[in-house]
């Protein structure tokens, strides 16, 4: 009898373990996935993305997407803190070269080929322009799917060029040189204070405009071993020569004090007649000042005269990137959710004038009709990807303070190099 009432007991007791387990088991499955997406705020593409959330949800109810939106100049620091923390999202991006640290550290995880459903990450690769991944490769892998693959041209506001006797379809600048000349005829001085610049360049992204131009000349940023800084060169000293002449000290042409060239560019108030920019300051005019629109064109980055490389602006962009310590099942979802929205290339180039420059989206008729799309994409073959270094944002401060020196403070090129060259020796550990 004692037997039996041990026996029962013990049958009792597995039942409740197993209807306790099989409880359990239902309230996770009735419990959504959820995916977290960190980005950066902008209010072209926010409504794309919440769409497509919207549909991926209602096909896979088993997900629940929570997307967080942070200022363009808040969302580094954001997740730097929270992956410092162990508490990053499960998605996020930045510009490729802040992202870079994070692949080298594994803190993000490789692209999930069955997830994103390619064979390898050599037929992933293959549907794109070549300099696509260059920002997410690392020995072997690909780390991220391009949210947007971006390099700058000049704007021009053809209604200045007029007002001077220029015609914007043939007297743009094709030189560094001639920019200088074109630039002083479009410039308006009340004695030394500029009232309106006829261009400027884009302090402080001096590895997206700046590296570039001294890559023309044949300048690097560091040895081909990558062992020590390479900014003392002829190259670089004659650049910083150039940069000199055309601050406060020199031409006067412009400055780093000034508000930046893009955000006055498009409100047509007579203040800046050139900038740099991407293809989506198009779509930025376009909702902010559409009257504007006719009297906009593009041309391609200008070359030095005597330039040993034909390369235009730098080639950057953000990827969409999966945090390694998210579990298994969440990173799964997570990049089928990024390929969901990096299959719409064409909505993202035609709505937000983004470009995700796969195979495929350059024989639409989307990138066919996108104006100025084609002047983007024939300098963006020519050029290099930005550099991606982990020391590369301390890099980028030293050439800032390289270029400020000489314009500001009357440092001279061959000083302000030399400089530069000793700080980023240290930053290497040289």
């Amino acid at each position: 009898m004692r037997l039996l009432k041990v026996s029962t007991i013990c049958w009792l007791m597995l039942a409740c373990t197993l209807f306790v387990f099989a409880a359990g088991e239902q309230e996770k499955a009735a419990k959504p996935l959820q995916i977290v997406q960190w980005t950066h705020e902008d209010p072209n593409r926010t409504p794309l993305e919440e769409k497509w959330i919207a549909e991926f949800q209602s096909e896979y109810p088993n997900v629940r997407v929570v997307r967080e939106t942070s200022p363009s100049g808040k969302i580094k620091e954001k997740v730097l803190t929270a992956f410092a923390a162990m508490k990053g999202p499960d998605i996020f991006n930045l510009e490729a070269e802040d992202e870079w640290q994070y692949i080298v550290s594994e803190r993000v995880a490789p692209v999930d080929l069955e997830a994103v459903e390619y064979s390898s990450y050599e037929a992933l690769r293959n549907e794109y322009l070549p300099v696509t991944f260059n920002g997410a490769l690392y020995e072997g892998k690909v780390y991220g799917m391009p949210m947007e693959i971006t390099n700058w041209c000049i704007y021009i506001n053809n209604k200045y060029y007029r007002e001077v006797g220029l015609d914007p379809a043939k007297d743009y600048p094709k030189t560094w040189e001639q920019m200088v000349t074109v630039a002083e005829k479009l410039t308006i001085r009340e004695g030394e204070v500029i009232k309106r610049r006829g261009f400027d360049f884009r302090y402080p992204y001096y590895l997206a405009f700046f590296v570039p131009m001294a890559n023309q000349l044949g300048g690097t940023v560091l040895t081909p071993d990558g062992k020590s800084a390479a900014v003392d060169s002829p190259a670089w000293i004659k650049l910083l020569r150039y940069m000199a002449d055309w601050g406060p000290n020199g031409h006067n042409l412009g400055s780093p004090t000034y508000t930046n060239a893009r955000k006055t560019f498009n409100r047509d108030d007579n203040s800046i007649a050139m900038c740099i920019s991407g293809l989506y300051q198009y779509d930025r005019i376009k909702a902010e000042n559409e009257a504007f629109l006719p009297e906009v064109s593009v041309v391609p980055y200008p070359r030095f005269e005597d330039a040993v490389n034909d390369n235009g602006a730098a080639v950057y962009g953000h990827y969409y990137m999966v945090n390694s310590s998210s579990s298994p099942e969440v990173q799964e979802w997570a990049w089928k959710l990024i390929k969901y929205f990096t299959s719409h290339e064409e909505e993202f180039l035609d709505q937000v004038g983004l470009i995700i420059p796969s195979k495929k989206l350059l024989q639409t008729d989307v990138y066919r009709n996108k104006k100025f799309a084609d002047v983007f994409i024939e300098d963006m073959r020519k050029s290099n990807f930005i550099m991606t270094h982990e020391s590369g944002p301390k890099i980028q401060d030293v050439i800032k303070e390289m270029v400020e020196g000489v314009m500001l403070s009357n440092i001279p090129p061959a000083e302000a190099a030399r400089r530069g060259k000793q700080k980023i020796d240290d930053i290497l550990g040289m």
